[in-house]
């Protein structure tokens, strides 16, 4: 016999059958062979969750770097607050002089109006103090007698007056050495705020007479082919960073000229100051103009009595629904172009995050943000809201529609093997 015959047929292997899992006919290399035994829908959003996570992380740590150097961040802020404001006018006297000659008139301008503004404040409230303090004296005797009067559903005697001023002096004798601590600590922030100033003009005469110079030499220093990347960012976060500015300065003189007119109506004393105040305030937003028109109030209380005091609250929360709720959304939302509510939960959040700074810096920082995303992403076409809601529920439809096949071919195969 030969060798041939002897030799066994050779049989080829055949792979066991593959037995199909949860979500393999949406994702078909879900199969016993595969790695991938998890649905699309899950590896997607893991690859997303890590992606988010890592991104946070990043901004987490921007703001943790922030945090330890504010001093020279706030500087910067303010000497961009100063450039977008001054700019034009810088533009305007460029035109007749050198750009450095018109970048020192135009900074020197701008303090003297605020230093005259706070020096019109300081010589009213000086030259009418007197009238103010007599005034006062009245203003607290006709509240003292309205609550010994009985009106009111409680009665207040002058012992228990007395009694709550004898309190809070021996508070005051008690607690003199913490108040002491913390006046010298505000004396350390007073020094820091005037740091911050002095830096941000230094840096404002810089960017409002070579500011192009330097973006270019910037630019310059990027690899060409990020280059107009970060052209269409920096002029996208620029022009809205100016809007932002120039909103909050028509929203901080319509609150001024309200308030003065309030005042005037009502004839309480210091209107004109008072509005100047009003119009400093309304740089915070929403809580701003408010809290200056409540020192409003208490000016009415001294010189006009209770009433007037009333009447001029009604203007506070008249003002601040009005700043609120339609000025603010309406101009902002404009400007920054973004919706009025991430407008307020933008001010809400950087209110708790940072205080009053945090409050000042929360709209434009994400105003900035979203223009430059906006510039930067590429838009599909829009869907309107019925072809949204519509799509919405088709996709549902056909998510359940895919279960239903799901658990058909799950119970199929089960069935399959029982009779095997």
């Amino acid at each position: 016999m030969t060798d041939a015959a002897h030799e066994r047929p050779t049989r080829s292997y055949v792979a066991p059958p593959t037995h199909k899992v949860a979500g393999a006919r949406r994702n078909p290399n879900a199969t016993g062979g595969d790695d991938h035994t998890a649905p699309r829908w899950l590896r997607n959003m893991a690859g997303v969750s890590w992606r988010l996570i890592i991104v946070v992380a990043g901004i987490g740590l921007v703001f943790f770097a922030v945090w330890h150097v504010v001093l020279v961040f706030v500087a910067l802020f303010l000497a961009a607050v100063f450039t977008a404001v001054l700019r034009p006018l810088v533009d305007v006297f460029a035109k007749i002089m050198p750009r450095a000659m018109a970048t020192g008139l135009a900074i020197l301008s701008g303090i003297l109006f605020f230093i005259g503004l706070l020096t019109y404040v300081g010589f009213s409230i000086a030259n009418q103090w007197q009238d103010l303090s007599d005034k006062f004296s009245t203003g607290i005797t006709q509240i003292t007698d309205f609550l010994e009067s009985g009106k009111l559903p409680f009665t207040i005697t002058s012992d228990q007056i007395a009694k709550w001023i004898d309190s809070g002096q021996e508070w005051l004798q008690s607690h003199s050495g913490e108040l002491a601590g913390q006046a010298a600590a505000r004396a350390g922030s007073v020094v820091e705020v005037f740091t911050a100033l002095a830096l941000a003009i230094f840096c404002t005469a810089f960017f409002l007479a070579r500011g192009q110079e330097m973006w270019t030499w910037f630019l310059n220093q990027l690899p060409s082919r990020h280059r107009e990347t970060w052209q269409l960012a920096g002029g996208a976060g620029w022009y809205t960073f100016s809007s932002y500015t120039r909103g909050t300065v028509i929203i901080a003189l319509t609150d001024g000229i309200l308030a003065f007119t309030l005042l005037l109506i009502l004839g309480v004393p210091l209107a004109a100051p008072l509005a100047v105040l009003v119009f400093i305030g309304a740089f915070i937003p929403l809580v701003g103009a408010p809290t200056a028109m409540v020192v409003a109030m208490i000016v009415a209380l001294a010189a006009n009595g209770l009433w007037s005091a009333v009447a001029v609250g009604v203007g506070i929360a008249l003002i601040g629904q009005f700043e609120g709720h339609i000025l603010q959304p309406f101009v902002m939302g404009r400007q920054v172009s973004i919706h009025p509510v991430v407008i307020a939960l933008a001010v809400t959040t950087g209110t708790l995050t940072g205080g009053l700074l945090g409050a000042v810096i929360a709209v434009p920082l994400v105003a900035v943000f979203w223009a430059i995303f906006s510039r930067l992403r590429t838009m599909d076409p829009p869907m309107s809201v019925a072809e949204a809601i519509g799509g919405a529920d088709d996709e549902a439809d056909e998510a359940e529609g895919e279960a239903d096949d799901d658990s058909a071919d799950d119970e199929a195969d089960g069935t399959t093997l029982k009779k095997r």
